[in-house]
């Protein structure tokens, strides 16, 4: 049965899932590499953006898992780019460059309409102007089957989870405080959503946490 899923993603040991003052010269905020560290050095993101090379440890099979069974993802636009506004013009095709690592259709949620945009490797970007349900209901159909998997930023994994949406959760905690930035579970009950531990399992660079909604 299709899930909708959160996987790999990082969280300082205060709850901020990226740091303060995003940019285009610093996408996760000011210290927001350091809730990553487990993740750089993997196989999944040297194949990605490396030498190919990379470690194949308790990171590497969590980052692999990430990937199982995705039929589609949603993120919100601050993930897809810095442009804030109506879209000025077409040359903003995310951060990854020419071929994403998604490889299957991504919704974009916004509040500003652009046509679809087609990348290298199967990427579709599809940009939806009419909220969370929407984007969820097409992700859906997309996916043909397999899972969504919601890919941030904060705000985008925080209103799905208010409103119910998210089965399963794999939250990767770094050894650090960022004091400030945007924090992932602030006034959020995950109990009373229902979600209970189902793994904990500890690497040198982080603390993986799966949480499933009964």
């Amino acid at each position: 049965m299709s899930k909708v899923k959160v996987t790999a993603f990082s969280v300082s040991l205060d709850g901020y899932a990226a740091g303060p003052e995003q940019s285009l010269d610093n996408p996760l905020g000011k210290r927001g590499h350091e809730l990553h560290k487990w993740f750089f050095p993997t196989r999944v993101f040297q194949k990605m953006y490396g030498s190919g090379e990379g470690t194949q440890d308790i990171d590497n099979e969590f980052a692999e898992r990430s990937f199982d069974n995705v039929g589609a993802w949603i993120m919100g636009r601050n993930m897809f780019g810095p442009v804030r506004g109506p879209w000025p013009d077409g040359e903003w095709k995310g951060w990854w460059g020419p071929n994403p690592p998604y490889h299957v259709p991504v919704f974009v949620l916004t509040h500003h309409a652009r046509e679809p945009l087609t990348m290298e490797g199967g990427t579709v970007f599809h940009f939806v102007t009419d909220g969370i349900e929407s984007a969820l209901e097409q992700a859906k159909k997309a996916a043909n089957g397999k899972d969504i998997r919601i890919g941030g930023g904060t705000s985008t994994v925080r209103q799905y989870l208010q409103a119910g949406h998210i089965d399963e959760m794999h939250l990767a905690f770094a050894p650090v405080f960022l004091g400030a930035g945007e924090n992932l579970l602030a006034g959020i009950d995950l109990p009373k959503l229902g979600f209970t531990e189902i793994q904990s399992t500890q690497s040198k660079l982080a603390t993986h946490i799966v949480l499933k909604k009964k």
